[in-house]
């Protein structure tokens, strides 16, 4: 992958992404076709070691859960209403604490919506996945690069924090076709799942200072193993709401605060003197990209964050933000998802956001929303 000479590709998202998951460890694809990721699913069948298509979405996680407690680290690709119907399935694989990758390509919605019409309106969705409240790893991908090494990431962390992971994506980035240069790509290096070797008893909800329990397939013979989606304590039994099985739940959420700065990825350009900062994710960074590029030349200070990482919400977004005075929020979504999780209903002085559905955000849209109040 390191080359000094450009090796150029006509090539889209999906093709990336899949072959960083698969080298990045993960090694089985169930899936039921769905637009528009169903280049994701054509190029799992012929690159993954493992795929099975499944008869519907449920019975996609539940196959998925299935290969995770036998040692397997399992991937699926789909859009909304495929997640919807997942979402039952998903709880149960992160009480269960199995490394899973759902790659979730957005299009129009509510419901069914379009197909074939691109948005950023499932983080919201994501966000409530769980009851309760917790969280679900999710990273976004904004530009090529990203269907590569957030990929990887997103496989990774499955594996070392023993939780499903979203990878979060749009219609237009994984079917667009474009020239990229692949040369400067970085080499990835496969993960395993971290297997108990004690000669004890093997608790399978025990977890050490890292608050991760290491894990044992259900087809070695050596330990028994127990899994439930159930409220257990560390042997895996239902306890209710005993003391160490709360305490048991509680820890599913503080793992992945525990590591969330190992996982939290981001984009920061900041020009120094600049009050107004552009925030954005997704598809609409490519947009933002080109608008920070115009407002420069019109002379305008501005500084851009794009979030990768956007579950759970890292700190450092709101730091980030708390700097400037005004802040623009840039996402394909009517209601403005990002500005909410990071601002509240209530929102901050100074917070505005450029929003649509139906259509990408254009460049001129975000400059004429930053030089509004000029």
């Amino acid at each position: 992958m390191h080359e000094s000479k450009k090796n150029l590709a006509f090539i889209d998202g999906s093709r990336l992404i899949t072959e960083a998951l698969v080298r990045a460890g993960a090694d089985t694809f169930v899936g039921y076709p769905i637009t528009p990721a169903n280049l994701l699913y054509l190029y799992a069948s012929k690159r993954f070691p493992t795929m099975l298509a499944a008869p519907d979405e449920i019975t996609t996680l539940q196959w998925m859960s299935g290969f995770a407690v036998a040692g397997h680290v399992p991937v699926t690709a789909t859009s909304y209403p495929g997640y919807a119907l997942m979402v039952e399935s998903i709880g149960m694989a992160a009480m269960m604490e199995l490394p899973m990758v759902i790659v979730l390509v957005q299009r129009l919605g509510p419901a069914t919506g379009t197909a074939t019409c691109g948005a950023q309106g499932d983080l919201n969705v994501v966000y409530g996945t769980m009851s309760g409240g917790y969280s679900i790893p999710t990273f976004s991908i904004s530009n090529y690069h990203d269907c590569w090494e957030l990929s990887a990431k997103a496989v990774h962390t499955a594996i070392e924090l023993r939780t499903p992971v979203v990878l979060l994506t749009s219609k237009e980035m994984v079917m667009t076709l474009q020239s990229f240069d692949w040369s400067n790509l970085p080499e990835i290096q496969p993960k395993k799942v971290k297997h108990y070797k004690g000669e004890g008893t093997y608790l399978p909800y025990k977890a050490d200072e890292t608050l991760v329990p290491d894990f044992l397939p259900v087809s070695q013979n050596k330990h028994q193993v127990r899994i439930t989606a159930s409220t257990h304590d560390t042997k895996g039994i239902l306890q209710n709401v005993l003391p160490e099985a709360i305490e048991n739940t509680k820890r599913l959420e503080q793992k992945l605060r525990k590591h969330i700065d190992e996982y939290t990825t981001y984009e920061l350009d900041e020009q120094q003197g600049s009050e107004t900062l552009i925030i954005t994710y997704d598809i609409s960074s490519q947009a933002s990209r080109e608008a920070v590029v115009h407002l420069r030349e019109k002379g305008k200070k501005v500084s851009f964050l794009v979030a990768k990482t956007l579950l759970p919400i890292p700190q450092v977004y709101v730091d980030i933000a708390n700097r400037y005075t005004r802040v623009v929020v840039v996402e394909e979504n009517l209601t403005g998802q990002l500005r909410h999780l990071l601002f509240g209903a209530a929102g901050r002085k100074g917070v505005s956001g450029v929003n649509g559905i139906a259509k990408m955000i254009s460049p001129t849209e975000i400059v004429e929303e930053v030089m509004r109040y000029e």
